[in-house]
Order: C-alpha cells, then structure tokens, then sequence
C-alpha cells in the first residue's frame, strides 16, 4: 500500500504495534524495541516520518484521530488476515492508542496505554492541563520546522495542546485494556490521571518501571513487563 504511514518491523511472533509518544518519533526506542522483538513482531509506526526524512518539513496541528487513523492503516498493511493486533502506545502515543481501541476495536488483541497525559479527565483537569503547557513550552521552545528543527519542538507546536484535550468517553471491550504509570511517577499528576482513567474505563491499572521516560531508561525491564502484562491478557482472554 504506497498511502501506508511510515513505519518500521523487526522481531517475530504476535503483531505489536508500538506507538512512541512525544512527536512520534521512535528516537530511543531502540534497546526496548530490540527486546520486545524476540517475542514479538514489533511494529513501530511513525506517525508524522520525523524518522523517514520529514523532520523539518510543515507540519499541521495534530489530533488523536490522526494518529488513530494512521495506526489503522499501518495493521491493515502489516497485519494477516484472521490476526488480531497487541498494541502499546506510551504519553502522547498513549492518548492516540486509546483513540485507536475507542474506534477501530475489531482487530485489537488487547491495549496498553502508559501515562497517557489526557488529564481533563481530573476534577481539577482544566488547571492541571494549563499547568502542564506552561511546564513544558516555555520560552526558548526549538523550532517545529526547517534545518534546527526537533522533535520536541514539533511536540510543543503540534501536539501538546490538542492532545492534553483528549478525554477518553467510551467503553472497552472487557479485559482488552491496561492503563500503565512508572512506579517513579506515583504521587505525580500522571499516575493520578492513570488512576482515574483506569477507573472510569474500568480497566486494570499496572505499574511499569521508571517514570514516564520508562521506555527509554529501563528498556529491557520495561519490555518483559510490558511482554507479561500481554501474555496475562492472553491467558484471561483465552
């Protein structure tokens, strides 16, 4: 399929379809990647090619339904017919995975989500939000485009805002989807947002390694993890 977003396979076994967070670009996800993939057939999809030559290029502002749509796309390309997909998706990528199980859940296996900021779901989530952006575009923000561009900077202009928005309103197929914090968050605004949001969604709530950086800081922990937390939904499915 030549529409088919960018994206990238290695390993063998069940699909896993990898969702970075940030911009999407898989920068650091090699080690964790190359961990999952001895069990897995890893599928890392790059939603925006900020790894695949667009780094750079305009980029307009983004929602979780284009990311969700991408995914879509990328297991209709990847997938075998009569297979159902795992799929983990950490931060932004976390929000953009739910979106995903919210609207194409036929061929998911089973979701995880890791801290995914979607934190108007809180009480107090409109201040959170505000507090967040402020946190994290600050003055001196890196360029979205041209030569200095960086992922970072096309997360700040592109991302950060449209995606904090995101409120999950939907009901999940039963035991086909994890919440996951780092135990390094607990007491911060994320694991709370996770513990909420495993509430109303009614979802199991598992703790990974690390902080919301897990994935890049403790990557071999993190992917057995993440690989018994799949074999578990296996087994309760089965």
């Amino acid at each position: 399929m030549t529409d088919t977003p960018h994206h990238d396979v290695t390993g063998r076994g069940p699909v896993l379809l990898l969702h970075p967070g940030g911009s999407g670009h898989p920068m650091g996800l090699g080690p964790l990647t190359e961990r999952l993939a001895q069990r897995f057939t890893v599928v890392t999809y790059d939603p925006l090619g900020l790894a695949h030559g667009r780094l750079g290029q305009p980029v307009p502002e983004q929602r979780p339904a284009d990311w969700s749509e991408g995914a879509r796309r990328v297991l209709e390309a990847v997938l075998p017919e009569g297979e159902s997909a795992y799929v983990f998706g950490t931060s932004s990528g976390g929000i953009a995975v739910l979106d995903l199980l919210a609207r194409y859940p036929g061929r998911l296996a089973h979701v995880v989500a890791h801290e995914p900021p979607c934190v108007t779901v809180l009480p107090d989530g409109q201040a959170r939000r505000t507090e967040l952006i402020e946190q994290l575009d600050g003055p001196g923000r890196p360029p979205a485009e041209g030569a200095s561009a960086t992922p970072f900077g096309v997360f700040l202009a592109r991302v950060l805002r449209p995606f904090s928005a995101y409120a999950p309103a939907f009901t999940p197929p039963p035991a086909r989807l994890t919440i996951a914090y780092g135990t390094d968050s607990r007491g911060q605004l994320l694991h709370r947002t996770a513990e909420v949001l495993a509430e109303r969604l009614a979802s199991a709530c598992v703790a990974f390694p690390g902080g919301h950086l897990g994935t890049t800081d403790h990557p071999v922990e993190f992917a057995d993890v993440l690989a018994e937390t799949l074999r578990s939904s296996a087994r309760t499915s089965a």
